[in-house]
C-alpha cells in the first residue's frame, strides 16, 4: 500500500497594496503524510485535538470532496499532518491542507491534476488564487478569478530579498479581518493602490529597493485591519528603522512581513519588541521565496 508524503508551503498575500491580487511562497512548511485506510484516523504534530476530529479536519474534508467529485466513496484515510505554518497569522494555514489534499487526490486516483480541476475543488473551501496558488505552484504569483475563469502568472522574484515574518501570539480569523472593510473605496484610494502596486512590480523587476517602503503602502485594507492588531504602525515603523527595504501585513493578518536583504535579525527583534511593548509576545522567522511549490513524495 502506498504512503504518500505531501509538503505545501506557507505563503503571504497582497504585501501592501496588491490587495486579492499578489501571493508570495515562503519556506515554511506543513507535512501531510497519507496512507488508505478503512476509516479516518488522524495524528497531528503538534498534538491538536482539534484537528483530529475528522469533521474538522481541512484536509480530510477536501479529500472526501475529491472522491465524490469523481463519484466515489470515501472510504477513509490514515493521516499524519505536521503543522508548522502557525493558524489565523495570515500564512496561508488553510491554504496547505487545501491544496495538499488536492495534490493527494489526484495522484491516488491518477487523474490529471489541470487548474480546471484544481480551482473547481479548491473554491469550494477556499476562494482566493493569491493564496491557493503560490502554495500549489510556489514563487510570486499575481492572480484573479472573474466569473468561471482564474488567470495567473508567476513573476521573477529577486533572490537576494528574504521575508522577515514577525508572528503575534494571537489568532485573526479571515472573516474577522474581512469584517472590517468598507464596502466602498474611494476613487482616489483606488489609484493610490494601482499607482503602488504597479510601482511594487517594477521595483522588484529592476531591483529599485529604495522604492519598496512607498510601493507597499496601502489604503484598501491596511488602515481598516491595523484596528485588529496591537501597536501595528509602531511594529511596521520599527521594521523601517531596523533597515527592512518594505513591510505589511501578510494576507489578512495577525503576521507583519518585512521584505530585506540585509539586517534580519536586527529587523525581526526590533517588529518583536513592538509586539512586547503592548505585551504580546512575539517570534519571528527568516524565510527565503519557495519556488518549487508542493512537493509530492512516494513512501515506502
Amino acid at each position: 500500500m502506498k504512503v504518500l508524503k505531501v509538503k505545501v508551503p506557507a505563503t503571504s498575500a497582497n504585501l501592501g497594496a496588491g490587495f486579492d491580487t499578489l501571493g508570495l511562497a515562503l519556506t515554511l512548511y506543513n507535512e501531510f503524510i497519507v496512507e488508505e485506510h478503512d476509516g479516518v484516523v488522524i495524528e497531528t504534530e503538534p498534538k491538536n485535538e482539534f484537528l483530529e476530529v475528522p469533521e474538522n479536519n481541512l484536509f480530510i474534508q477536501v479529500i472526501k470532496y475529491g472522491c465524490e467529485r469523481r463519484g466515489k466513496e470515501f472510504h477513509g484515510a490514515k493521516l499524519k499532518q505536521i503543522n508548522r505554518v502557525p493558524v489565523a497569522r495570515g500564512l496561508g494555514s488553510s491554504a496547505t491542507a487545501i491544496v495538499g489534499a488536492i495534490v493527494v487526490s489526484s495522484a491516488v486516483s491518477k487523474t490529471e491534476l489541470t487548474d480546471e480541476l484544481f480551482f473547481d475543488i479548491a473554491y469550494k473551501f477556499e476562494p482566493h488564487p493569491d493564496n491557493l496558488l503560490p502554495a500549489w505552484k510556489g514563487g510570486f504569483i499575481t492572480a484573479l478569478k472573474d466569473g468561471e475563469k482564474t488567470y495567473y502568472n508567476n513573476i521573477n522574484f529577486p533572490t537576494d530579498l528574504k521575508a522577515v515574518v514577525v508572528i503575534p501570539d494571537f489568532e485573526l480569523s479571515t472573516e474577522k479581518a474581512r469584517s472590517v472593510l468598507p464596502e466602498k473605496i474611494p476613487l482616489k484610494d483606488g489609484i493610490f493602490n494601482v499607482q503602488r502596486v504597479s510601482l511594487f512590480l517594477s521595483a522588484l523587476q529592476n531591483k529599485r529597493y529604495d522604492l519598496l517602503k512607498v510601493a507597499m503602502d496601502d489604503r484598501f485594507h491596511q488602515p481598516y485591519r491595523k484596528s485588529l492588531i496591537p501597536n501595528f504602525d509602531r511594529v511596521v515603523q520599527n521594521g523601517y528603522d531596523a533597515g527592512a527595504l518594505g513591510v505589511s501585513l501578510s494576507g489578512a493578518g495577525s503576521a507583519v512581513l518585512a521584505l530585506a536583504n540585509d539586517n534580519f535579525e536586527k529587523i525581526g527583534k526590533a517588529m518583536s519588541e513592538a509586539f512586547s511593548d503592548v505585551g504580546i509576545d512575539a517570534e519571528y522567522m527568516i524565510l527565503d521565496i519557495d519556488r518549487k511549490g508542493t512537493q509530492l513524495e512516494i513512501l515506502e
